[in-house]
């Protein structure tokens, strides 16, 4: 069974920077992703990485933010520039399987201020 523990989230001011880490308890072939849940909004996919390598980002962070993976230690990564008070939300990472069964962890809280 995969587990996922994600860090990194605080508070920083609008235009500044974050890395947002999501340690796995084991190594998966799944595409992974992040994802986050702004207060009284639906949860969205914010970027996604295939097992090879390929790239999606939702529209609202194209440029900014950068997803990447370190498979040799087990570690999923957000690189996240240029923040808005809009990024402001709870932070989740995941894999494609556990994304389909509606498995999620505690997330990270990201709080970006004007």
């Amino acid at each position: 069974q995969v587990q996922l523990v994600e860090s990194g989230g605080g508070l920083v001011q609008a235009g500044g920077s974050l890395r947002l880490s999501c340690a796995v308890s084991s190594r998966t072939f799944d595409g992974v992703g992040w994802y986050r849940q702004a207060p009284g909004k639906q949860r969205e996919m914010v970027a996604t990485l295939t097992i090879t390598k390929r790239t999606n980002y939702a529209d609202s962070v194209k440029g900014r933010f950068t997803i990447s993976r370190d498979n040799a230690k087990n570690t999923i990564y957000l690189q996240m520039n240029s923040l808005k008070p809009d990024d402001t939300a709870v932070y989740y990472c995941n894999t494609d399987s556990r994304y389909r069964a509606n498995r999620w962890g505690q997330g990270t809280q990201v709080t970006v201020s004007s």
